[in-house]
């Protein structure tokens, strides 16, 4: 079953059930998608947008929540920041399975071999190749400096 379907089918249990909160994350999902699939129209790129670029936008909405609930936690407002953290636990229902350290680093290893990378300058070849083989899988942020110390 592709991922919008999921989405939907979540949507649609979350209005029987009169889940609120997970209802109101859910329609945010299909807004954010449906938003991509416009922009990705205006690009000449096809629409709807396959399910890496449906990973890519929930992964986008992760971090962001993620981002405003570290915000929240340093202003203090504790309600707010568990808000956000609620909201990025039902987004990443949808999301595959998040790789490991010990994985990320094999996979660092494996692309890094994959490119024939030797130095920092082919760090774009291989972030790039992570991204198209890991998409949703890693945080990338937290795998350059892992991709820099291997090339370094």
């Amino acid at each position: 079953m592709d991922l919008r379907t999921r989405i939907n089918d979540a949507l649609k249990d979350a209005m029987r059930a009169k889940a609120a909160d997970r209802l109101s994350v859910l329609r945010l999902m299909n807004s954010a998608i449906k938003d991509r699939d416009i922009a990705a129209r205006g690009e000449g790129q096809p629409s709807p947008v396959p399910d890496d670029g449906v990973i890519a936008v929930l992964a986008k909405m992760v971090k962001q929540r993620q981002e405003s609930a570290r915000a929240y936690d340093e202003a203090g407002r504790d309600d707010l920041s568990g808000k956000e953290r609620s909201e990025a636990q039902v987004i990443e229902e949808f999301l595959p399975r998040q790789l490991s350290q010990e994985e990320a680093e094999a996979a660092v290893a494996a692309a890094i071999a994959e490119t024939g990378a030797s130095s920092i300058k082919d760090m774009g070849r291989v972030m790039a190749a992570l991204r198209s083989r890991h998409a949703g899988q890693m945080d990338f942020s937290a795998v350059g400096p892992l991709v820099k110390a291997r090339l370094g």
